[in-house]
């Protein structure tokens, strides 16, 4: 699975850097955006989730004129889950479509396992990203 500019979803990253946002892929982004705070600053994802924070403003990131007028990082991450993953109506259809991929999942013809699992992984993380969690029992 790759983003529209052929870098892989699966590469490393620093561990002393966020990773970085282009705008495709949110759901995997947030659940790696959200391992990142928890495991480097866990008492600021309390403050991320329920705010109050003034975020920091850089010159060039691509969000910054929609984000600009936030004055904490709770607004900067609601805002970023509404444009994302859209309203409660909008998640329950996504987590719908994404429960029934996952209910039909099997091997396409012409795909390898490394597509099939990058296929499944995509499922995987779009519901965990809404919130919807398969426990590991039903995964096998």
């Amino acid at each position: 699975m790759t983003s529209t500019s052929g870098s892989n979803f699966y590469e490393s990253q620093s561990i002393t850097k966020p990773p970085f946002f282009n705008g495709d892929n949110y759901p995997y982004w947030k659940n790696r955006m959200m391992l990142f705070i928890k495991s480097n600053y866990y008492q600021v994802w309390d403050v991320v989730k329920d705010g109050p924070f003034i975020p920091m403003k850089r010159e060039g990131d691509r969000l910054i004129p929609k984000m600009s007028s936030y004055t904490s990082a709770k607004e900067v991450w609601d805002t970023l889950e509404t444009t994302y993953e859209g309203t409660n109506d909008v998640k329950e259809t996504k987590i719908g479509l994404l429960n029934l991929s996952y209910e039909n999942f099997k091997m396409e013809p012409d795909e390898n396992v490394t597509k099939m699992f990058d296929r499944f992984s995509f499922i995987l993380n779009g519901l965990k990203g809404l919130g919807e969690v398969i426990p590991g029992d039903k995964l096998v």
